[in-house]
């Protein structure tokens, strides 16, 4: 996705079926849809640094101030926690999802600061059945996650693997 997408697709409604019931025939390439926000507070991203990424530009303000960013930014390991929690709210199904084979294309364009509003966008770009197990499929998902300015702060392609319906 780019950040033109408007220009050529329509964003759609939620899903037609709840993620409880939703399985990898509700996916259909070129749906776009948006979820969330979660917004971040200075002290959420300075306890997460702390544990998980402890370097000056996430945990200290005032050395951040004067570092690279001119301010205090979120780690991007948190950035994508954010996003994974809006993508497994929303986008995932609670009944076939199956697991996730990879992550292409990290990119962090812009930081994200204390007080931003983040909202998931997805795109479904691919979604194919395995040939070699048929009750399953591929779905390949272009991701954004997106700031209150609707820059992108966040942006990757997701691969899932998720159950088909069962029969009967």
């Amino acid at each position: 996705m780019t950040d033109s997408w408007s220009d050529t697709r329509a964003l759609r409604a939620d899903f037609a079926v709840p993620g409880t019931d939703r399985w990898f025939e509700d996916y259909t390439v070129g749906d776009v849809r948006e979820y969330g926000t979660i917004t971040l507070s200075e002290r959420e991203i300075v306890e997460f640094a702390h544990r998980y990424d402890p370097q000056s530009i996430h945990t200290d303000p005032q050395w951040a101030r004067t570092g690279p960013f001119s301010g205090l930014i979120a780690s991007g390991i948190q950035t994508i926690g954010i996003f994974m929690r809006l993508y497994a709210d929303h986008y995932l199904t609670r009944c076939g999802s199956l697991a996730s084979p990879g992550v292409d294309e990290v990119r962090w364009p812009r930081p994200v600061r204390p007080g931003d509003a983040l909202r998931l966008r997805t795109e479904t770009v691919e979604a194919r059945l395995s040939r070699s197990k048929p009750d399953r499929g591929l779905l390949v998902t272009a991701t954004e996650l997106l700031n209150q300015d609707d820059q992108p702060v966040l942006t990757q392609q997701v691969l899932n693997l998720v159950a088909v319906r069962p029969r009967g």
